[in-house]
């Protein structure tokens, strides 16, 4: 029983650095406010704030919507890069370095990677 404890004990050692560098590598900030009440006591607060990856990979059938796409554009010159001429109520944009094919509702209908 000893050993096991030990080995389990020394596992949890050698994992636990990996651990931490995996959390420090996410893209965090931390802002911290000082405030005083009324009384002329010290308020602090901490707030932690994890930032979404800049690059979304869009798919067929999801709904797009134009604050989760880098680089928005409408293109109205798609001969310019290949695409395909819309049909009657589509629209070609732009997100990132992908061409997307969107219907009036704002599905996507096809995705063109690295168009751009």
């Amino acid at each position: 029983m000893k050993k096991f404890i030990m080995t389990a004990l020394a596992t949890t050692l050698m994992i636990s650095p990996l651990a931490l560098s995996a959390a420090e590598a996410a893209p965090q900030r931390q802002t911290k406010t000082i405030k005083y009440d009324n009384n002329g006591r010290k308020i602090v607060t901490t707030r932690t704030v994890k930032r979404t990856p800049a690059n979304r990979s869009w798919h067929q059938g999801e709904r797009f919507d134009r604050r989760y796409a880098t680089n928005y554009r409408t293109v109205s010159n798609y001969r310019a890069y290949r695409l395909n001429a819309p049909a009657r109520g589509q629209h070609w944009v732009r997100s990132g370095r992908d061409a997307l094919l969107l219907n009036g509702h704002g599905t996507v209908i096809a995705v063109r990677t690295r168009a751009f």
